[in-house]
């Protein structure tokens, strides 16, 4: 592990940059980093002498081939891998860690949370992805009359290189969250820190470089300016950024990615906003809990989250209350050195970034008024904090709800604006002021409020949270992304979306439209087309192992009358005596049908009666039944068979099974189609694993 020195510049560690497969040391001396919290010198950083055409090459060529030899799962392990390898290390993250000024909390959002990002992208990746080269997405498409013309929409990976250039403020939650659906999806990476914190970026790539874990190229790293790197970018890459709004507009609308339309993703400035609805009371549950988020979010990590509350909107005659509750529970807030217990806030990530709050403070104050707070403090906890970071918590009460520059300003620290409003479509009005946010956050237990409000603003939003007492102790809060759902928002927030996902999976991924015969749709996609050609077998699909089974293996099964009597058994059995399975006049009244009817739920299970092998053998579980359509009635005297197909595989890496998924069409006498519907089964890898 390379030593991160703190003494004078001529000793200082200079920061190194991963490039095509060696550690990279720029021969200048570069820029100084310090430590947030004392600030004395950390490290030097500098990126002249790296090769960036060579760089994006080396990603393309070898890299992309490299991990696109491998199945989505296959490339899922890897990223459980590698989170299981540096949760183990975590403790070296954290060390470095409260040179950013983050208290071991914060720390915690960004080491943890980020490494959980890779298991839970891994999940999801492996629970909804089939273990294969292509992703197909939605039903096959029917082109024609006879069928012999289908359409299918399938993803592949892009066969480029995604440029992650990430914010100062989470250095490793920042780089993860990206990293993780690139490489799912088969595309390799090229990491840009932000400098002040890339020393602790630099650590963790080291030590996902000594894991061996990915393939050569598949991960390279830059610390320091990305040079003349977005003068190489192609139409098959893409380029994710997460800073101010000013220089993602800037890169967006360079001239290599403007000619080559290269996907361009962006995360900028969010003037996110809370609102209290119009039905909470001081002293209820929820008033507490919105007094709460408004203080966690304005002291997590100083402030330093784009997802941090910025505007705190309220009705006007709670203003007072609102603003008395949250400067009460400030008061309780230590701010100092985050190697103090004492200490509950820690110190922003650099000096440079404590005047540009203080630059946006000073706006804020000639439309606002100070509720809590002073701008001048200059004592912390700690004996070396004089040259530190640090800055008070700042609460704010806009003078002009509408005409506040709360509304166009960010200060990316531990600052918030509270803003009356007068009634619920003022609140709406209100947040729509923020031209575009991440997320959005309302505090009601009324469904009347959540509602109006709700949809009110969910078009200015990526992310919206109800919070009330029913869901407080499980929430994670306003201020947290999830890996499950979407990261993003419109307009200044930058228009883009990450994570959210196998949705985060399908940015570095071409869709593209097939169309063909059947058979060929089958041959290209790996999973059996209707239409296609089936094969028929005098062994029972069900005795067959993983391996043995094919996709297209057919049985046609034995044909049963459905009788009355089944009807009436099954009706007593499952108690469903719904009056068209029980009583004939009724249900001839009914327009759907011209006389009683069997159960739907009767007819999947006359189905698996035709076609489940019933001895032991490579079947293991039924483990899912999905897609059920009842497309036509059965009456009493109707003949039914079954068409069961295998339609697709999906081996599970770390299992000794695989699952199935069986295409099954119930026919009657007349050859219509009565139900269709996908089985799902956990089948043995071999004959062997069922003994």
């Amino acid at each position: 592990m390379k030593t991160i020195e703190t003494t004078n510049p001529q000793k200082l560690a200079k920061l190194q940059s991963y490039s095509q497969g060696k550690w990279f040391t720029s021969p200048e001396t570069g820029a100084i980093l310090k430590n947030a919290v004392t600030g004395d010198d950390v490290a030097s950083i500098c990126s002249d002498g790296l090769d960036f055409a060579a760089m994006a090459n080396y990603a393309r060529t070898v890299g992309g081939p490299a991990l696109r030899e491998f199945t989505f799962h296959q490339r899922a392990m890897m990223v459980k891998n590698l989170a299981t390898y540096l949760l183990e290390r975590k403790e070296l993250f954290y060390e470095l860690s409260t040179a950013t000024g983050a208290t071991r909390a914060d720390s915690w959002i960004d080491i943890e949370g980020g490494i959980g990002t890779l298991f839970s992208i891994s999940s999801k990746a492996r629970i909804e992805m089939p273990n294969s080269k292509v992703f197909p997405e939605g039903k096959q498409e029917q082109l024609s009359r006879k069928g012999t013309f289908v359409g299918q929409h399938i993803y592949t990976p892009l066969q480029g290189v995604a440029i992650h250039i990430n914010a100062y403020n989470f250095p490793c939650w920042g780089m993860l969250e990206k990293l993780a659906p690139a490489l799912v999806a088969g595309m390799p990476v090229i990491v840009k820190p932000a400098s002040q914190t890339a020393y602790l970026t630099e650590l963790m790539v080291r030590h996902i470089v000594e894991s061996n874990i990915l393939p050569e190229g598949s991960l390279q790293l830059i610390c320091g300016r990305t040079g003349d790197l977005l003068d190489h970018v192609t139409y098959q890459d893409v380029v994710s950024f997460t800073g101010s709004a000013s220089t993602g507009l800037r890169l967006r609308q360079g001239e290599k990615i403007a000619a080559a339309n290269t996907r361009f993703i962006m995360e900028a400035d969010s003037l996110n906003c809370t609102i209290l609805g119009d039905d909470v009371e001081p002293g209820s549950a929820e008033f507490d809990l919105f007094v709460n988020e408004v203080v966690r979010e304005m002291t997590v990590k100083a402030g330093q989250k784009c997802t941090a509350i910025r505007r705190a909107i309220v009705p006007t005659t709670k203003l007072d209350a609102v603003s008395d509750a949250i400067s009460k529970a400030l008061e309780q807030v230590v701010v100092g050195d985050p190697a103090d217990d004492s200490v509950t806030m820690g110190a922003l990530a650099g000096t440079d970034q404590r005047q540009d709050v203080l630059t946006a403070v000073d706006q804020l104050l000639k439309h606002s008024r100070l509720a809590f707070g002073d701008v001048t403090q200059q004592s912390f906890v700690g004996e070396n904090t004089s040259n530190g970071a640090f800055l008070s918590p700042l609460l704010m009460v806009a003078n002009d709800p509408h005409t506040t520059v709360a509304h166009d300003v960010e200060a990316f620290g531990p600052v918030c604006t509270l803003v009356g409003y007068t009634d619920r479509e003022d609140a709406v009005r209100l947040a729509a002021k923020g031209k575009g946010s991440l997320v959005g956050s309302l505090v009601t237990n009324d469904g009347d409020v959540a509602q109006d409000i709700t949809l009110g603003v969910a078009a200015h939003h990526g992310r919206i949270l109800i919070l009330n007492e029913a869901c407080a102790k499980e929430s994670t809060g306003h201020g947290s992304p999830l890996p499950q759902l979407v990261h993003g928002g419109p307009g200044r927030a930058g228009g883009g979306e990450e994570l959210g996902g196998v949705r985060g999976i399908k940015h570095y991924m071409q869709r593209t439209a097939l169309q063909g015969s059947p058979d060929m749709l089958s041959n290209v996609t790996g999973i059996h087309m209707t239409g296609s050609t089936v094969k028929s077998s005098e062994i029972h699909p069900f005795q067959k192992t993983f391996e043995e089974l094919e996709v297209g293996d057919t049985l046609i099964t034995e044909k049963r009358t459905v009788t009355l009597e089944d009807i009436e058994a099954f009706a007593e059995l499952s108690g469903d005596k719904f009056y068209a399975h029980t009583n004939e006049e009724a249900a001839a009244r009914n327009p759907f049908f011209d006389g009683r009817v069997a159960h739907g739920y009767l007819l999947v299970s006359i189905a698996a009666g035709l076609f489940v092998w019933p001895d032991e053998g490579p079947v293991l579980a039924n483990t899912g039944l999905e897609n059920l359509q009842f497309q036509k009635p059965v009456y009493p005297g109707d003949v039914v068979h079954v068409q069961f197909t295998c339609k697709q595989k999906k081996n599970r890496e770390t299992e000794t099974w695989g699952e199935v998924r069986w295409d099954t069409t119930i026919f009657n006498q007349n050859g219509d189609i009565c139900a269709h519907y996908d089985v799902l089964t956990g089948v043995a890898n071999s004959s062997d694993e069922t003994k």
